[in-house]
């Protein structure tokens, strides 16, 4: 139970820093002036990581991502039960942080916070536009193919990056998200999609919901192709 819970933790941290950049700090927020470049979103969910990596790594091994999980488990390093938990709980996180992002921007006291809750570009709910699937389905699967590579390699227990690790996977974060949210927002983590889309939902913006499905087949597949490759090269 306490590897579930600094799941939840740990997921909850990273969707509030992250998608909360996005919502209070994103470029275009409402009359704030407070914008921050695509490089300052990067930095927040990649910064948020590394954090979380050091404060329950030891605990949980700091997943907080299902498609991390998936591959996890797929590369045997644990049970099917085991990595079911980590899921729910890591969905659970997200959904708290997403309430809380929620709760902030309807108690907020800066003009027309409100009225970009609903705009998927600030919200931090993935979506892609229409018409645009498959570079959206490419991007999700092989951002989430070099992320989950990154993991599997840098906290192996003989090819590890031992202490570093947590840095390692925090950096590459920055990196996907740097080249991805022009595409879809970046996702490469299943959790963090549904919570945010959830809340968009409740908004009236049906976009991120109806789209969710992408991003959580598309990592989860870029997830067990990076196992795939990484017993293989290990081996």
């Amino acid at each position: 139970m306490k590897k579930y819970l600094a799941e939840m933790i740990g997921t909850f941290v990273l969707v509030l820093m992250g998608c909360g950049s996005a919502i209070f700090a994103g470029i275009g927020v409402g009359t704030t002036g407070y914008g921050v470049s695509t490089l300052g979103v990067a930095m927040a969910f990649g910064l948020s990581v590394v954090a979380m990596a050091y404060t329950i790594g030891n605990i949980s091994g700091c997943h907080i991502n299902p498609a991390i999980t998936l591959g996890v488990w797929s590369s045997g390093r644990m049970s099917g039960k085991e990595a079911a938990g980590y899921m729910l709980f890591q969905c659970i996180g997200a959904l708290i942080a997403s309430f809380v992002l929620w709760v902030l921007v309807h108690t907020g006291n800066e003009a027309g916070i409100e009225a970009v809750f609903n705009n998927t570009t600030t919200t931090g709910a993935n979506s892609f536009m229409v018409g645009n699937m498959f570079p959206a389905f490419i991007a999700e699967f092989v951002f989430t193919f070099i992320f989950v590579l990154v993991v599997l390699g840098s906290t192996d227990e003989k090819k590890g990056a031992g202490n570093f690790a947590g840095l390692a996977i925090g950096l590459t974060l920055v990196l996907v998200h740097i080249a991805c949210i022009p595409i879809t927002g970046t996702s490469v983590n299943p959790a963090r999609s549904f919570g945010p889309a959830i809340f968009a939902a409740i908004e009236g913006n049906a976009q991120p919901i109806a789209q969710l499905w992408l991003f959580i087949v598309a990592p989860f597949l870029g997830a067990l192709a990076s196992s795939a490759v990484w017993k293989a090269l290990k081996d």
